[in-house]
This record gives structure tokens, C-alpha cells and sequence, in this order.
């Protein structure tokens, strides 16, 4: 065992008579800010990107050169949910929202998805399978993480431009100790989910000192 997504799921499916199949996969359902992120890859068997792997454990400058590859090479679908969304119905249900509107997004429906997690998004049940850690066991998944991760990076990258002082072009959003005291001196921003404990603590600390 390599320690290293394969295409052993892939090619299971395809052995059970599928003949589209794509790796899901979300990011970003820890920050305190900022929307959820999914992204669905169908890799092409012979036109594979050299070193994908769970997004987590390569570096950023690689995850950006793997991102153009997979884009130039896959059929890519990208979906979000916003915060509003996010705070509307729990981040669960809005990562699922996401994972939905990136399968949407493909060029061609997938016959069957490998989606990353325990749970599959009750409208792609059908149609899927859950793989614990697959982003680190599937290259699909792990390819979609990628996809996805670049993707929210860079739109945290832009948000931190228009509210300088939370460092989301280094957390990404993240609770960092940093986030977490800028968060308590500066306040929220439009940015920032309602409905997660940091935030919603110190809304209620600025309505219980202005009142």
C-alpha cells in the first residue's frame, strides 16, 4: 500500500458497467468565513496529472500548477454555497448544496460519483457512494479537492483585499489565533457565518454592550 490515491475505485466502477464517473469533494466548511466550496473531476485514464493527491498534503504553489492541469485535462465542475446559505441551512446541508451545483456544472452528467466524506447529498444518492478520506484514496476526489481548494484560496485571497486585517489571504478564514483576535477588535464582516459559535458569541457581546 502506497499511502497515495489510486484509480482502484474508478475502475471498479467502470468495471460495474459506469461509464462517466467523478470524484466530489467540498472545502471550507471550518472557516468562520467566506462560502463552501465543491468541485467535480472526471479524469481521463490516459491523460492523468502527475502527483495529485488530497490538497492537504501538497503545497500551494504545486496545488496551483495541478489546478491548471486538471482544468486543461478533466471535465470540471465548480459549485458554492454562500454564507447566507451557510447560515440559512447548517453548513451539512450547504456543503451538500455546493457538491450538487459542481456536479451540475459538468460538461456531462456523471453516471456515478465518488464523493468525499461519509454522507452523499440526498439528490446524488442514486447515483454515488461515500469514501471516507477519499480524497487521499481516490484521484478523482483528490483531484476535485484540489480544484476546490484553489478555487476558495483565491476567493479568500480577493475578500482580504476588501477587509485587510483578518489575514484570509494566509487563513483562508480558518479560526487562527489571529483571525480569532480581529475578529473580537475589528468585528464581523458581511463575510463572516452568523451561525458559527465565534461569531454569533460576539454579536451577542456587541448587542449586550450597546443595549
Amino acid at each position: 500500500m502506497t499511502g497515495l490515491p489510486d484509480f482502484h475505485f474508478e475502475t471498479t466502477a467502470l468495471q460495474r458497467g459506469f461509464s462517466y464517473i467523478a470524484g466530489v469533494d467540498e472545502v471550507g466548511r471550518g472557516p468562520l468565513c467566506g462560502p463552501v466550496v465543491a468541485a467535480a473531476v472526471r479524469l481521463v485514464p490516459d491523460r492523468l496529472p502527475a502527483g495529485l493527491n488530497d490538497s492537504k498534503k501538497i503545497s500551494a504553489a504545486r496545488r496551483g500548477l495541478l489546478f491548471d492541469q486538471i482544468l486543461s485535462a478533466a471535465d470540471v465542475g465548480i459549485g458554492a454555497a454562500s454564507v447566507d446559505e451557510i447560515d440559512a441551512i447548517n453548513i451539512l446541508q450547504a456543503s451538500h448544496l455546493a457538491m450538487s451545483r459542481a456536479v451540475a456544472g459538468m460538461k456531462r452528467p456523471p453516471d456515478w460519483l465518488l464523493v468525499d466524506g461519509n454522507r452523499v447529498p440526498a439528490d446524488l444518492a442514486p447515483r454515488a457512494e461515500a469514501i471516507v478520506r477519499g480524497d487521499g484514496r481516490s484521484l478523482s476526489i483528490a483531484a476535485a479537492s484540489i480544484v476546490a481548494k484553489v478555487w476558495r484560496d483565491r476567493i479568500m485571497v480577493d475578500l482580504a483585499q476588501q477587509h485587510p486585517g483578518y489575514g484570509w489571504e494566509k487563513n483562508a478564514g480558518y479560526p487562527t489565533k489571529d483571525h480569532l483576535s480581529a475578529l473580537r477588535n475589528l468585528g464581523p464582516t458581511p463575510h463572516h457565518r452568523r451561525s458559527f459559535r465565534p461569531v454569533h458569541n460576539i454579536l451577542c457581546q456587541a448587542k449586550t454592550i450597546s443595549s
